[in-house]
């Protein structure tokens, strides 16, 4: 039996068990008297159960009948009317179902109040002196000479009159008030019944969207993380390339470095995060091959505070940043220039800015690669807390900047 047959059950059994202990403490306690003065309290007791288990069933019934007909992706107005029909149905079945089985043992108590009101009403005709006279046939002269009150309030207070023969016949106008008791009671279990399962599948869409949500931020990331190692690489490539034939021992020192870039950005991409000390890593032996290419139109200048290096932050982020400044600043300037890169904290965020010589002309490129994947991977990591800009400086600069919290 599954978790939710047993949470399930157990609703069944403590719910319809408060209820007949309410009932139970009404009827025992609060109005014992009435059956200290006439009795039948174990036909009351044995009646009750069988309500109760009944309810039970029948309710169970319904459960079954519901669950098959895959109610929860009905519309609005199909639902009401499998509610009313449902209702309807489980509460004539419980009380017509339950009064046989009631009447088919030898306590039940409906059979034992009529015997008790037909005992009660006797005695009010004898105490009336109508045991003796006819009163109940046609004969006028007869109806003259009886008191009409006395036979009312015998069938009034007991439900029991005499027939034109003189038999005894019961009216109970109870059983109508029985099934519509019966009505609003399974009307309350279904209710509950639904509005439980409604907000249990608005629960479980919530978290399948949140799976999802998740499923496509990480195939995201997975993508923009795919599109950075092979610019890099390219990049790489070429400038060792340029020193084969001019320089082959610096070429084989350039492709152990690139190996070692390779193998950092490789176990990166099974990191959401890495330590920033593992990125400038990753960033300097860059930089050591991109001078090789520039030579002495590429300076480097690092200003990086020491208590930053602890700090997770995204992998390959600051390096795609430098590479940027190279690609459109360093490379388009005729005498090269300066990339600068600080790290430091402001207030409870940490702050990684890359500075290069140059301009930028006109509008930002936004859709580029760069820029675009340092926007989305921000977005998707950090919900908005993270910030990413890049504009000219008043000093031929151009900076770029990465805001993000700061990771205790």
């Amino acid at each position: 039996m599954g978790k939710t047959n047993i949470r399930y059950w157990l609703c069944q059994i403590i719910g319809w068990g408060v209820f007949g202990l309410i009932h139970v403490y009404i009827n025992l306690v609060v109005y014992g008297e009435n059956f200290a003065q006439h009795g039948g309290e174990n036909e009351y007791l044995v009646s009750l159960a069988v309500f109760l288990i009944s309810g039970i069933i029948c309710t169970h019934l319904l459960r079954t009948v519901i669950k098959k007909t895959n109610w929860l992706k009905f519309s609005l107005n199909k639902v009401w009317v499998v509610f009313i029909a449902g209702i309807v149905a489980t509460s004539l079945l419980q009380f017509y179902g339950g009064d046989a089985i009631e009447k088919a043992t030898p306590y039940s108590f409906e059979k034992y109040i009529q015997n008790y009101k037909l005992e009660k009403a006797k005695k009010s005709e004898a105490s009336a002196g109508l045991d003796k006279v006819p009163y109940y046939n046609n004969t006028t002269p007869l109806r003259d000479s009886i008191n009409p009150k006395a036979i009312s309030d015998i069938k009034k207070s007991t439900g029991w009159h005499r027939n034109k023969s003189g038999e005894w016949k019961y009216e109970d106008k109870t059983e109508l008030l029985g099934i519509y008791q019966n009505i609003l009671l399974i009307a309350l279990w279904f209710l509950i019944y639904i509005v439980y399962h409604y907000l249990e599948k608005n629960r479980k869409d919530q978290l399948d969207r949140l799976k999802l949500e998740s499923t496509v931020k990480e195939l995201e990331l997975k993508t923009i993380k795919s599109h950075i190692n092979p610019h890099f690489i390219f990049n790489s490539l070429n400038s060792i390339r340029a020193l084969v034939d001019e320089n082959p021992e610096r070429a084989r020192t350039a492709i152990t470095e690139l190996s070692n870039i390779l193998r950092s950005s490789m176990q990166a991409e099974k990191s959401e995060t890495v330590s920033l000390q593992r990125e400038l890593d990753i960033v300097t032996d860059y930089l050591a091959l991109e001078h090789m290419r520039f030579e002495e139109r590429l300076k480097v200048e690092l200003d990086i505070d020491q208590d930053t290096l602890t700090q997770q932050v995204p992998p390959m982020m600051l390096q795609t940043l430098v590479e940027n400044s190279i690609k459109h600043g360093i490379s388009k300037l005729v005498n090269g220039g300066l990339v600068r890169i600080i790290t430091n904290f402001k207030g409870d965020n940490l702050e990684l800015l890359v500075q290069n010589t140059g301009q930028l002309n006109g509008k930002i490129n936004a859709d580029g690669f760069g820029i675009k994947s340092t926007q989305d991977r921000l977005n998707l990591m950090y919900q908005g807390k993270a910030h990413f800009e890049i504009k000219n400086m008043d000093n031929n600069m151009v900076q770029s900047k990465v805001t993000m919290p700061v990771i205790i």
